[in-house]
C-alpha cells in the first residue's frame, strides 16, 4: 500500500519536472529544432552568472538543479530493488531525456552540468533515503533491546 501512494507521488513529481522544464510557456511545436541551445563546457554559464553578480539566479540553477532530482533517488530506493549505480545511470538518463527535450522544442538551454547536477541530487536522495532507513532501524533495534 505504501508503494501505491510512492508511486502517486513519484509519477506527480515527474509530471511537475517536465511542467518546469520542457514544457514551459514558450513550448511550442511548430518550432522543433529551431530555438535549443547547447552548452557542452561544464559550469561556464554558472560562472558567467556568478562573475555577474546575480547570486540568486545561480543559486536557483545550481541548487535547484540538485534539489529538483533529490526526490527521484530517494522514490527510486523505496520504489524498486535497483542498486545505487543504476539508480544513478536512471537519474542521468532522464537528466539527458529532460535536456534533449529542451533542444528539440526550443524550452531551454541544453547544459552539460544540469546532467552533473541532476545526478547528484538523485545520489543525495538516494543518502537521504539510506540515512532515514538506518535511523529506522536503529530505533528498532533500540526498542526491542529495552
Amino acid at each position: 500500500m505504501r508503494k501505491k501512494y510512492i508511486s502517486v507521488i513519484f509519477i506527480t513529481w515527474l509530471i511537475i519536472l517536465f511542467r518546469i522544464t520542457v514544457f514551459r510557456s514558450n513550448f511550442n511545436l511548430n518550432h522543433l529544432f529551431l530555438n535549443g541551445k547547447l552548452n557542452l563546457i561544464p559550469f561556464i554559464e554558472l560562472q558567467r552568472i556568478l562573475v555577474k553578480g546575480d547570486l540568486w539566479q545561480f543559486i536557483y540553477l545550481f541548487i535547484g538543479n540538485i534539489i529538483w532530482f533529490i526526490p527521484f533517488g530517494f522514490m527510486m530506493r523505496i520504489l524498486t530493488k535497483l542498486n545505487k549505480l543504476k539508480i544513478a545511470i536512471c537519474a542521468l538518463i532522464l537528466s539527458f531525456l529532460i535536456e534533449l527535450m529542451q533542444f528539440i522544442f526550443g524550452t531551454g538551454i541544453s547544459e552539460l552540468d544540469d546532467l552533473i547536477l541532476n545526478t547528484l541530487g538523485a545520489l543525495i536522495g538516494m543518502m537521504i533515503y539510506h540515512w532515514i532507513a538506518l535511523l529506522i532501524a536503529q530505533r528498532k533495534q533500540n526498542h526491542l533491546s529495552q
